[in-house]
């Protein structure tokens, strides 16, 4: 039976044998490349024993592989994936121990990234089933056969960024070059890129007549116009110019990592996975890498300093800042997320190993709500998981949309968030107790999933409880539970 990992010390037998595998190897073979015995490297696969810091580097050279590779990050989404699949009522069966969980998603990764997908194809098709019975919804549209409608496009697609950790090299490359080709500087990127629009693509740039029109921005490619709102700052301007470059001189590219993904699976979310990527690379020209990592490390990654500093928005810089993973030059591992008042996610990120959850809401003690009781004010909070891992959020309101009293708006609160241990890293965590267990939040991923059973917030019974139905007793807790077992 596999071991459960000692704290500081890893053991990565299934994830060692997945890289001697797709390399063709025997463990003999493999052995023989790391430059240790054939019964140590049994030893290892069989997590009898922990890879030392120098085997590491080596499996790393051999196979060409980051030392990251070997984190608990990929397995803590696995896990937390699983999870929330196994506490589906549909199951039928009683959540497992989180014990039971962790380790399978630790010493057989595949089966239970299986069983994920299964669970989002059900939840997925039983989703458009009652989209289909539902009265109006039609039935069988022509010739007495019923078509389920494709997944969810947007779903996938937060999949595929989630997947790469929210970064893309080589997308981060080409607009360091195109950055340094165009000397571009930080607020006055806009006329450049116009200029580039205009020699390279035949493309004029014009600003559109002012009026009620949602449109940022409006490729014309027959008239060989692009239209840009009046309304736009010279940020949001800069970058729209930034994205159509990307689209017009980068589609190879941005078609290519977008193919290749696992993820996609429909011409729908390729389609969206190709603009998100044009947004990225949009942000990599305002915010170069190189240049943004170093101040950020510089400011102590002050979000409203950087805004300054590179003359764009507070959630675009936010959204850059959880794509710094360049190998060798790594910045705090964030992740980001935009949400409405009702708790929707409409944007989602992340460089580390937190997960969102894809159903049953989000938890409201998460700051990312209180911060609408403060509009335009950083909030702060030391956030504590069931599982004792504790997590540092920073959240903010923003606004978006057009001026005059008609013009449509939004208000969303955008966060980002990292682990305790990078949290002293960050200017926001001045004058804060950071190892005062008593100072953290404990939230959860929504209330299903989620095991507090002392949560006076909860909407919904958790997965696996059962209820504690009592006429004589009432309690502050909604759907108390029965006590476990030892």
């Amino acid at each position: 039976m596999a071991r459960r990992p000692a704290e500081g010390k890893i053991y990565a037998h299934a994830k060692l044998r997945r890289l001697r595998r797709e390399h063709g190897m025997n463990q003999v073979d493999m052995a023989r490349a790391l430059g240790i015995s054939t019964s140590y490297a049994n030893q290892i696969e069989q997590s009898q024993r922990p890879l030392t810091a120098s085997v590491l580097l080596r499996i790393a050279e051999v196979f060409g592989v980051d030392t990251e590779f070997f984190s608990e990050a990929g397995e803590d989404r696995i896990a937390t994936d699983l999870r929330a699949a196994l506490a589906d009522e549909a199951c039928g069966v009683p959540l497992p121990a989180d014990e039971e969980i962790s380790a399978a998603a630790r010493d057989h990764p595949e089966i239970a990234r299986a069983l994920v997908a299964l669970h989002r194809r059900y939840r997925d098709t039983a989703e458009q089933a009652a989209a289909l019975a539902a009265p109006g919804a039609g039935g069988a549209p022509s010739g007495g056969v019923t078509r389920l409608p494709a997944g969810e496009p947007h779903d996938e697609v937060r999949d595929f960024f989630y997947a790469h950790h929210n970064h893309f090299e080589p997308l981060d490359t080409e607009a360091e070059r195109l950055a340094a080709a165009l000397e571009l500087r930080p607020g006055r990127a806009a006329d450049p890129l116009t200029a580039r629009l205009v020699e390279q693509h035949g493309v004029r740039v014009v600003r559109a007549a002012a009026g009620r029109s949602a449109d940022a921005r409006r490729y014309d490619p027959d008239a060989g116009v692009l239209f840009l709102s009046p309304w736009l700052s010279d940020g949001q301007r800069a970058f729209q110019l930034a994205t159509q470059v990307a689209l017009l001189e980068y589609g190879p590219l941005l078609t290519d990592l977008a193919e290749r993904s696992t993820e996609l699976t429909s011409p729908e979310s390729r389609a969206l996975a190709r603009i998100g990527l044009a947004n990225y690379f949009a942000g990599a020209v305002l915010m170069p890498y190189a240049a943004f990592h170093a101040t950020a490390e510089d400011v102590r990654y002050d979000v409203e300093l950087l805004s300054a500093r590179f003359g764009v928005g507070f959630e675009t810089v936010c959204h850059r800042l959880s794509t710094l993973q360049r190998r060798g030059s790594r910045g705090v591992p964030f992740s980001f997320l935009r949400v409405d008042r009702a708790g929707n996610i409409s944007k989602r990120q992340s460089a580390t190993d937190f997960h969102f959850s894809r159903m049953g809401g989000t938890c409201p003690l998460w700051t990312v709500y209180e911060a609408f009781s403060a509009p335009g004010r950083i909030r702060t909070q030391v956030a504590e998981m069931p599982d004792g891992k504790r997590y540092f959020w920073v959240a903010r309101t923003i606004t978006r949309g057009g001026f005059g009293h008609h013009a449509p708006r939004a208000e969303f609160a955008v966060a980002l968030g990292c682990e305790l241990r990078h949290a002293h890293r960050l200017v926001y965590t001045e004058g804060i107790a950071l190892d005062d267990s008593r100072a953290a939040t404990p939230i959860g991923l929504g209330c299903r999933i989620c095991e507090r059973r002392d949560c006076a917030q909860r909407a919904r019974p958790p997965a696996g409880g059962r209820l504690a139905i009592d006429p004589d007793r009432r309690t502050y807790v909604p759907y108390a539970v029965e006590s476990r077992t030892p």
